[in-house]
């Protein structure tokens, strides 16, 4: 349900938020009783589409509930490429202390920094999925107050590991919050297992009991679950009780333009090839002739390792990491779930390879322009035209003018040329004449790398060259983030 009734409590963030955050946080603070002392729920589910500010809600209830004394730990539960960007949005908006740890390194490190989390104070730890049931035991002691699974549609099958986990992790938290852009992905029985973590008193503990309530088993062997249509008022009510839902379309005080960056950590073998080619790459440096185009070429070759190939001094290309790939899945399986359009641009051949790899692999429509496609118009409008086509893949010198893409409203970055013209041309494939929502922006940057730099010279309009030039003339490594 949505909420009209706002500024209850003053959401503890370091920003004026928006309209519908604050009546996302309000509804929360209803829900677990922080206004009347009435505890409706011990789980809150925020409906909210991508570039809808669940984060930043999520940490408004957190910050509040720490305030009112009724957490000490928090547990964020993610998927990887997401880890990184809880860091950065609790330094960036939480009002109120806290340390916050993100598990990394093998099952026994994790364990191990988890019994290393102090006592005293508001502590938070970040851990993607997959790793979450493996480490089940050592979270059990943990004893999180607060547990948040974000992208929470990840907990749609059942009987996982990783959903069983969650619920039992959840049976023992005094709140939960559950983010997701949809709770139903692809049929209402995906809701059972979502609101098994949250609140088994909303749907029960039994997962077949909740289906024979509310579907009919039919197809051959009686194993398709189709929904009771006279059930869905009930079934609507008892969802909404303890959800705030908002789309897009209905945050008319959303920004224009929204960027988020999220930064992927390499493999620690990738890690290593990185670390000796920037070495190498300075070295080299140092016994030539410090130019622009000398600097930017020994960078393209950092830049290319980065988005996960390595091309050797015989022009072989070597596949390096995964780490970019993984991330976009999880992107596009979130714009999939929520039955959006997405524009992914890139600037190496390799990496668009391996973009359209998985878009095939996973059985989803694709456009593209690149170097080689001549059907270029033909591509555009089936992007834009054909709801079969979900995902537009553009080499970024190939697909950075003349086109429009406003069939998606977000865009995401997979790796970056080193031309603003490029850049600003590229994103404003989406931000243009025709585009009926705010748009959003992603970047995906290999932390520790030059990533860092390139993004922040095209953002501040910053000279690229000129800037490697300038840190090497202060006796920098140009290339080190």
């Amino acid at each position: 349900m949505n909420s009209t009734e706002v500024n209850v409590l003053p959401m503890p963030i370091k920003a004026r938020p928006y309209y519908h955050q604050q009546a996302g946080f309000d509804f929360a603070c209803r829900v677990f009783g922080l206004i009347d002392g009435k505890k409706r729920s011990s789980g809150v589910a925020f409906l909210m589409e991508m570039g809808c500010g669940k984060t930043i809600t999520s940490i408004g209830v957190a910050g509040i509930l720490y305030q009112f004394g009724l957490i000490d730990r928090i547990l964020i539960v993610c998927p990887l490429s997401i880890t990184g960007v809880w860091e950065e949005e609790f330094e960036k908006f939480a009002n109120f202390p806290y340390q916050l740890t993100v598990l990394s390194g093998s099952c026994e490190k994790k364990k191990q920094t988890l019994r290393d989390i102090p006592k005293n104070g508001l502590q938070i730890v970040v851990i993607n999925y997959e790793s979450a049931w493996r480490i089940e035991d050592a979270l059990f002691n943990y004893d999180a107050d607060l547990i948040i699974a974000d992208e929470g549609h990840k907990l749609k099958e059942n009987r996982s590991r990783q959903s069983k986990g969650m619920h039992e992790l959840g049976d023992r938290a005094r709140y939960k919050l559950l983010l997701t852009g949809t709770v139903i992905t692809n049929k209402e029985i995906d809701v059972y297992s979502q609101y098994r973590f949250l609140d088994s008193r909303i749907f029960g503990k039994s997962f077949y009991s909740f289906r024979n309530r509310y579907f009919n088993m039919e197809g051959y062997g009686f194993h398709t679950p189709v929904f009771r249509k006279p059930m869905m008022d009930e079934f609507l009510k008892k969802m909404h009780c303890i959800a705030y839902r908002v789309t897009k379309d209905e945050c008319l005080d959303l920004p224009e333009i929204r960027e988020e960056v999220r930064r992927v950590t390499l493999e620690p073998k990738a890690m290593k090839k990185y670390k000796e080619l920037e070495k190498d790459s300075f070295t080299e440096l140092k016994k030539s002739e410090v130019t622009a185009p000398n600097i930017l070429t020994k960078l393209l070759r950092l830049s290319q390792l980065t988005g996960g190939h390595l091309t050797d001094d015989e022009h072989h290309i070597e596949a390096v990491s995964k780490a970019k790939l993984s991330a976009l899945e999880d992107i596009i399986d979130t714009a999939m779930d929520e039955g959006q359009k997405l524009v992914v641009m890139a600037r190496f051949t390799a990496e668009l390879d391996d973009i359209q790899a998985l878009l095939e692999k996973k059985g989803i429509g694709y456009a593209v322009v690149r170097g080689g496609v001549k059907d270029r118009d033909d591509q555009v409008r089936r992007f834009q035209n054909d709801s079969d086509c979900k995902v537009f893949v553009g080499q970024i010198a190939a697909a950075g003018l003349g086109i429009t893409l406003t069939a998606a409203h977000t865009m995401v970055f997979y790796s970056l040329s080193y031309s603003m013209s490029d850049f600003d041309q590229a994103k404003a494939r989406i931000h243009r004449v025709g585009q009926k929502q705010d748009c959003l922006y992603i970047y995906l940057i290999a932390k520790g790398t030059v990533d860092t730099k390139v993004l922040r010279s095209l953002r501040n309009k910053i000279d690229l060259a000129k800037m490697l030039v300038d840190d090497y003339r202060h006796g920098k490594n140009p290339y080190a983030d």
